[in-house]
């Protein structure tokens, strides 16, 4: 009996396990595809982009470009940009060849295969770093440059500073992960266009697609520098924790543009999304750059105002209160304050009899995140404003002309 008994609330116990687990299924299948819309993709949770004029640093794209990120390989830019340094210092030579620790041989790839005591020249680890991504030859030159890796990143993160990268901290050479090593696409643009300027002696190497160390060859992972028309660098990066990033310098009739992408699915997807970025910014760059004008977001009142000439026929106007002369030119949004007052300068030469009579305005502007500098010329006559951004549009540069009443 009582085995009887037992058989049978193992049996209930069976039944009721039986009917729990299909309506648990069943209410997996029904709840899955609508978390699947609801939520986003990991891939896109740590998405970032934006695209900058590599002349002026104006800002042509931008999505999540001043939300922290995980830099992956992309580390090894700021590692370069520091080699750059000591060889322009002469505290190193390309031929030089550094001695690898037993640290840097057991760094985990991508590397070279590099062994302790063994040396390399710095042009070699140079090369390694920018086709291979080799953690061991980063390793290497940043126990080159300083007591340790961690005093490196130190440097690195002052650096980083140094060129405006307000969120960004290092805390190795390699982009090895490290929760506590963070930057945003913004700041990889600003590190990118540092390169460009600052090392133009050193910049080609980036342009490597292949190298050949003993006896072997590495391809650049880099595959823009073969599929899309006017690349020459930078660099790629992975880990898990961050997706595919990119960091890539495009340049096609004498225009440059820099594009960063963080938390691509894929490596193909990642450039394949790139490359529409580029592709819609060199376009819109022909005619006129847009301006989102919704997005922007005024944090203060004009920082710098400055009035150009006839100051007494600029009082009458603006006494007048005639709708017909209050209208404005806006000619960019950029990075840094000092090229929107370029891009100023620039624009009154190109018209300076159409621009003298007006106000420069220049006035940061919160746009996804960002801190951007608004170039404007204002109190303009109507005719002026428009025959100015007609001049300035056939000039290259980016123009709109806004009635100040509706601004």
């Amino acid at each position: 009996m009582i085995l009887i008994k037992l058989s049978g609330k193992v049996l209930n116990f069976f039944i009721f396990f039986k009917i729990r687990f299909f309506l648990l299924t069943g209410l997996i299948i029904f709840v899955l595809p609508i978390l699947l819309i609801t939520f986003p993709f990991s891939a896109k949770a740590k998405y970032s982009a934006i695209i900058i004029d590599s002349n002026n640093g104006q800002v042509l794209y931008s999505r999540n470009a001043n939300t922290q990120r995980y830099p992956a390989s992309l580390t090894k830019m700021m590692t370069l940009y520091l080699a750059f340094d000591a060889l322009s210092e002469k505290k190193i030579k390309l031929n030089q060849k550094l001695l690898v620790s037993k640290r840097a041989q057991g760094q985990t790839p991508s590397k070279i295969g590099l062994k302790a005591g063994q040396k390399i020249t710095v042009e070699n680890a140079i090369l390694a770093i920018i086709s291979k991504s080799a953690n061991d030859a980063a390793t290497v030159i940043a126990e080159s440059l300083a007591d340790s890796e961690i005093s490196f990143a130190k440097k690195m993160t002052k650096k980083a500073k140094d060129l405006g990268m307000r969120r960004t901290n290092f805390r190795n050479a390699t982009g090895l992960p490290n929760r506590r090593q963070k930057t945003t696409a913004r700041d990889m643009s600003i590190l990118s266009r540092a390169l460009l300027n600052d090392h133009k002696k050193y910049y080609h190497y980036f342009s490597t697609k292949k190298f050949n160390y003993n006896g072997r060859i590495y391809e650049n992972h880099n595959q823009l520098l073969t599929k899309y028309r006017g690349t020459d660098g930078i660099k790629t990066g992975y880990i898990k924790a961050s997706g595919f990033n990119v960091a890539a310098s495009v340049e096609r009739g004498g225009k440059r543009l820099i594009g960063i992408v963080f938390g691509g699915k894929t490596a193909k997807s990642r450039d394949k999304h790139l490359a529409k970025l580029f592709d819609n910014a060199f376009k819109n760059s022909k005619s006129k750059a847009k301006i989102n004008k919704p997005e922007f977001k005024p944090i203060s009142k004009d920082i710098q105002i400055t009035k150009i000439k006839n100051q007494k026929k600029l009082k009458r106007n603006i006494n007048s209160n005639k709708i017909k002369d209050d209208w404005l030119i806006q000619i960019g949004a950029f990075l840094n304050k000092s090229d929107a007052y370029e891009q100023i300068i620039k624009a009154s030469q190109i018209f300076p009899s159409g621009l003298s009579d007006g106000t420069v305005s220049i006035t940061p502007v919160r746009s996804d995140g960002n801190i951007l500098f608004r170039a404007r010329m204002k109190k303009l006559p109507r005719d002026k404003a428009k025959k100015a951004c007609h001049i300035l549009e056939n000039h290259g540069i980016p123009c709109n002309a806004i009635s100040m009443s509706g601004s």
